[in-house]
């Protein structure tokens, strides 16, 4: 007997031939949705599902444009990245004679999609790395690709290395136009609808203070935020589905003489207590241009010293208090680290 190779061990179980059969009636949507003229990456970002992220989507990616459609690639292992991908936008929807998506594997986020005819959807790839793969995806929707798809698919992927190309006439002309967006609704919304909207408290402004290194909504210094800490039992909360979008870097500089155990208990229990108020958010920290998998390996003495900077970003759908963490990571990184050390070990602090 041939063994082809195919792996049907998921369809042995009924939840595993559930979830298939979910699956694929999602790629069915996602097929009919598109039809001749729609761009995959505008499909999944109005949808906002995260079953259709990642690996799933790069399923997608080939079953639809390259198997069905006959889309031309172009993959690149990025030799030099550009700052703001977002600011290709404006050249990209000038090519209305090809259709493009964009593949990119982010280290941290895993596989993103989007539209580079978009600027909203550029900015979600976050900040492009050297080496990370990038793969553009040209062709004509219902119609065959040809040589110019091609073209346009080699020159895109130049122009996110910073390689400045001019795009030919065929390009140019066409019917594959930038087209508005509807976003996938927010769960809290759509229960609102339809009940009279309660009055609700005014938030206070964030301070404003002086950042370091990054664009940023700039943390004030540590003297002005500290604040009384509670702690309480995470409640359970129902992470909202929406396009993945990852923050820019933000800094944080150290005010205490150095990181020590005890800045870093304090960090690790703010970002605790962050991630127990958004489930769907991923807090990510660098040091020195790497990622921090660890907080604890920051405490190293003579490494981390005052006036250093660590910087960290957000991660994942409806991002939100990002400015509050900011706050509250800077009065960790100070002498008035101790607020955050109060209270149970087991239980987590309710700062959100």
């Amino acid at each position: 007997m041939v063994n082809d190779g195919t792996n049907l061990e998921i369809l042995s179980t009924r939840s595993g031939f559930n979830s298939a059969v979910r699956q694929i009636k999602k790629t069915i949507g996602v097929v009919d949705a598109i039809g001749n003229t729609k761009n995959l990456g505008d499909t999944l970002f109005e949808l906002g599902d995260e079953d259709l992220s990642g690996e799933r989507a790069a399923l997608l990616l080939h079953m639809i444009l390259v198997d069905k459609m006959g889309y031309r690639t172009v993959s690149s292992n990025l030799k030099s990245v550009i700052a703001e991908p977002s600011a290709l936008a404006g050249e990209f929807a000038k090519w209305k004679g090809v259709d493009l998506i964009v593949a990119y594997h982010h280290p941290e986020m895993g596989l993103l999609v989007a539209n580079p005819k978009n600027a909203e959807e550029l900015a979600g790839l976050g900040q492009l790395r050297k080496r990370e793969l990038l793969v553009v995806y040209a062709g004509k929707g219902g119609s065959p690709a040809d040589d110019a798809c091609t073209t346009a698919a080699e020159i895109a992927a130049g122009l996110f290395e910073g390689v400045k190309t001019k795009a030919p006439p065929a390009i140019l002309r066409g019917n594959f136009a930038v087209r508005k967006l509807k976003k996938a609704e927010e769960p809290e919304k759509a229960s609102r609808r339809g009940r009279k909207p309660a009055k609700a408290k005014a938030p206070k402004a964030p301070a404003r203070g002086r950042g370091r290194g990054r664009p940023a909504a700039p943390a004030p210094e540590a003297q002005r935020v500290a604040a009384p800490v509670v702690t309480a039992s995470a409640p359970p909360v129902t992470a909202p589905k929406g396009p993945v979008k990852m923050t820019p870097r933000y800094a944080v500089v150290v005010q205490n003489e150095l990181f020590h155990n005890g800045n870093v208990e304090a960090w690790k229990r703010i970002v605790a207590s962050y991630k127990a108020k958004n489930p769907q958010l991923e807090v990510f920290i660098y040091y020195d241009g790497e990622r921090i998998l660890d907080i604890n390996s920051l405490f190293k003495w003579g490494k981390v010293k005052h006036g250093s900077a660590i910087e960290f970003a957000v991660a994942g759908s409806d991002i939100k208090d990002v400015a509050k963490l900011q706050r509250y990571l800077a009065q960790g990184a100070s002498h008035m680290f101790e607020a955050f050390l109060h209270g149970p070990v087991n239980n987590v602090l309710k700062l959100f």
